[in-house]
């Protein structure tokens, strides 16, 4: 099984005035996850779902994504900030068949690549990792590849 870790897209916005939780992609974040999805699509990426965290530039990366992989975004309220190694297993555990796409925020992605597979990363605005999945009792596995945006465009 191949797990897909990407972070949101650029969703920087000067004199943010209200929540951080509340923050959406900005019109380049937006551009940029466009251009990655097809790049994505045109290297036959293709996990059977996709699960983002509730905050709004993960939920508007993640559908801009699955439209063009041909899914639908799924929330998971398990993927907001602060998620990690236990909320991965359960979510494996709960998609045991096909590969699976999980959208969210740093520093837990890089985190994430690091509890399983022992990589140590830095997951840019954009970036995507791909981990093949050797055992899911603790979830383990290897890192075969890390694209940030420049990467895939």
């Amino acid at each position: 099984m191949k797990l897909y870790l990407m972070r949101h897209g650029h969703a920087d916005w000067p004199g943010w005035d209200r929540p951080d939780d509340e923050r959406p992609l900005t019109k380049k974040g937006r551009a940029q996850m466009a251009a990655v999805a097809e790049a994505l699509v045109a290297r036959g990426v293709a996990p059977g779902a996709v699960l983002c965290s509730p905050l709004p530039r993960a939920q508007q990366t993640a559908a801009i994504v699955a439209a063009a992989l041909g899914l639908a975004a799924v929330v998971e309220p398990s993927l907001a900030p602060g998620f990690g190694a236990a909320e991965i297993a359960r979510l494996l555990a709960a998609h045991p068949a096909g590969d699976l796409m999980l959208v969210g925020h740093e520093p837990d992605l890089s985190e994430a690549v690091a509890a399983l597979s022992g990589g140590r990363v830095e997951m840019k605005k954009a970036a995507v990792a791909c981990i093949e999945i050797r055992t899911t009792r603790p979830p383990r596995g290897a890192l075969l590849w890390l694209a940030p945006p420049k990467m895939l465009l």
